[in-house]
């Protein structure tokens, strides 16, 4: 297996790791709560947002050009979480389907920079003390947005599911969602309360 092969499979697996890697499954699902499979489009902007936050965190912590203390950083995960799913509650779909910049992107490109930082960690653990990690990140960037992939293509089929076939509604899917997200991560952010 190649180098490049071998980050790409980690970045997959460290997402898919529904084990160690729920918080961030609950973000991208989160961000996505909104959205059923009509919004792809819309979808697509949203992983790719958050992809570039946490490419850039994640290179500039992992060649230690930045340094965040990692109790820090594992509590604000939870918050990110827990302030995009809470916000979802008070969306109104209206304003999901008409608006060019959704609070979402935003969310997702400034909650990425943070989730970048705990993701560095794993990251360095990996790569000890190699010198030339442009290509191990970006393989590894890759994996993470593939891995996302995923778990987005899952909730837009069970999303089909429940609203299209089902007859669930639009906003009582969201609502669901988004509570259940939102409470996940204040046991969370309780769990890591560092200070």
């Amino acid at each position: 297996m190649s180098e490049f092969a071998l980050y790409f499979a980690l970045g997959k697996d460290h997402i898919l790791d529904y084990a160690n890697g729920y918080d961030h499954i609950l973000f991208v699902v989160a961000l996505c709560a909104l959205y059923l499979s009509g919004d792809w489009r819309k979808i697509l902007i949203l992983v790719t947002a958050f992809t570039i936050g946490h490419s850039i965190t994640l290179a500039l912590s992992t060649l230690q050009i930045i340094s965040v203390k990692t109790e820090l950083i594992e509590f604000l995960i939870p918050l990110t979480i827990f302030i995009t799913a809470f916000s979802n509650l008070f969306r109104k779909e209206d304003q999901i389907s008409h608006r060019v910049v959704q609070t979402n992107y935003i969310y997702a490109l400034f909650f990425g920079l943070i989730h970048g930082m705990g993701f560095s960690n794993y990251l360095k653990a990996i790569l000890g003390k190699d010198h030339s990690i442009i290509s191990q990140l970006l393989a590894f960037n890759l994996g993470l947005e593939f891995g996302q992939m995923i778990v987005v293509a899952i909730f837009l089929f069970l999303g089909f599911i429940f609203v299209d076939l089902a007859g669930v509604s639009r906003r009582d899917w969201k609502m669901v969602i988004s509570s259940a997200i939102a409470g996940i991560a204040l046991i969370l952010m309780k769990d890591r309360i560092f200070w």
